[in-house]
């Protein structure tokens, strides 16, 4: 009962009160056969010295030493000291929940922060105090154009995440929503020719840079979009790329979902993570979550509230427009202070590191016997090798020297068993870079064994 802070003779006082004589009777009207009357198997309570010895022992095998050129959705950035410090501190860590504005303008005010920086980097007019992460985010995204546009039938890239296209599908089973999946063409871009919208298509959904790292023509696609009276949605899932690339906003997208990971944000095993969300200010009343404005008080003093939250607690439940009931606020925090503590220039100087060390990557890779890059489109910091042998078996190679070279696609797309994708940051040194070209020549030529 360590970690209990009520005493047994404060429990029984409280049960006395409510008419109980032990805890078992608050789950009487759970059958017998339903209740678990055994220990869960987790073993005995440890002393504190002993639980710090547990898990020093299990951190220990973690894999710390290898060098990673993984991406596909999760990106290693360097992190300021300063995050961590200021997050720490008790009013943010610990800051009262936004509802009653008098009491959290601290909260109200960086989540302010966060939807102005959101917008200035999407180049969209309105964005939203965050949600879970990318992949809840397009899902959103997908069930707001249903709202906006009354149909049913949207047209999406296999080249957008499949983790993102897993979690659409799963929110939307029962909606009748109907996919068409537009297969990407030989560059590693999706052919806007392709795209078949009609007056029956509410959105066309696209990630830039997609899965492969390649980045979209997202002004053809929106013209494609806009001619059937569609939207187009964009997916960022590496948000460093803001920093290079021409804004989704500037294109002609409507709604635009990112992954904020990178901003901030260290890798935690997948999650949890921040989603962004930004839109066009006409569908500011269909947009998920919540979002929180600039106001003055009655003495003329600036303040900030909710201005919209049309989730199902706030509004009629018909009239809701989403279940979401949080938004990743400490998250959105520590993106809010990685973007103003690097700056517009900092964030370009990052995103320009990214994109030198991944084509200086690239094109060493490609000088290997029996390698190559197999897309010819524009790529950030990610790209396809397309490998000598079984793309799975040079990367179990790579492992015993102690490289994670990347994420075998065969995994996701069946037909490309031997292609790669590498991911190459800032974090990465020249000389890991080296390494792997090494790694990857001696991998092919069976030194390993």
């Amino acid at each position: 009962m360590r970690y209990i802070p009520n005493s047994p003779d404060e429990r029984a006082a409280m049960l006395s009160d409510i008419g109980r004589t032990n805890i078992a009777e608050l789950f009487q009207q759970i059958p017998e056969a339903l209740r678990l009357n055994t220990p869960i198997g987790i073993g005995e309570a440890m002393s504190e010295p002993d639980l710090i010895a547990y898990f020093r022992d299990l951190a220990a095998k973690n894999a710390t030493d290898f060098q990673a050129f993984l991406g596909a959705g999760a990106y290693s950035h360097f992190i300021p000291v300063i995050i961590d410090s200021l997050i720490s501190r008790s009013e943010f860590f610990t800051a009262y929940t936004p509802y009653q504005p008098e009491l959290s303008q601290g909260t109200l005010q960086y989540i302010f922060e966060f939807q102005t920086m959101t917008c200035q980097l999407t180049g969209m007019e309105v964005a939203n105090a965050s949600l879970y992460d990318g992949s809840t985010g397009l899902a959103e995204a997908v069930l707001m154009a249903q709202r906006i546009t009354r149909r049913d039938q949207f047209i999406i890239a296999d080249s957008v995440h499949p983790h993102y296209r897993e979690v659409v599908e799963l929110y939307t089973r029962h909606m009748g929503l109907t996919f068409d999946y537009v297969p990407h063409s030989e560059s590693g871009a999706l052919d806007v020719n392709a795209v078949k919208a009609d007056q029956e298509t509410a959105a066309i959904v696209v990630q830039s840079p997609n899965f492969f790292g390649c980045i979209e023509d997202l002004q053809a696609l929106a013209d494609a979009a806009h001619q059937v009276g569609a939207l187009l949605i964009v997916a960022v899932a590496e948000a460093m790329s803001f920093g290079a690339l021409q804004s989704p906003g500037a294109c002609g997208a409507d709604i635009v979902v990112a992954e904020g990971q990178s901003f901030g944000i260290p890798l935690s095993y997948g999650g949890p993570y921040c989603g962004m969300f930004a839109t066009l200010e006409k569908y500011i009343r269909q947009m998920p979550g919540r979002l929180v404005g600039e106001t003055k008080d009655q003495q003329g003093r600036r303040g900030y509230v909710l201005t919209l939250s049309t989730r199902e607690q706030h509004i009629r439940r018909e009239k809701a427009t989403s279940n979401i009931c949080t938004n990743q606020g400490l998250f959105a925090l520590m993106a809010t202070i990685y973007l103003a503590t690097m700056g517009r220039k900092g964030v370009q100087e990052v995103a320009q590191q990214n994109l030198q060390k991944a084509h200086y990557a690239a094109n060493e890779i490609a000088k290997l016997d029996g390698y190559s890059l197999p897309f010819a489109a524009p790529f950030f910091n990610e790209f396809v090798v397309k490998t000598p042998q079984p793309a799975n078996l040079i990367a179990n190679r790579l492992l015993n020297k102690k490289i994670v070279g990347g994420l075998a696609l065969e995994r996701y797309y069946p037909q490309m068993s031997d292609a790669l994708l590498v991911c190459v940051t800032e974090t990465t040194k020249k000389a890991a870079i080296d390494q792997l070209v090494k790694a990857l020549d001696d991998a092919a030529s069976g030194v390993f064994f």
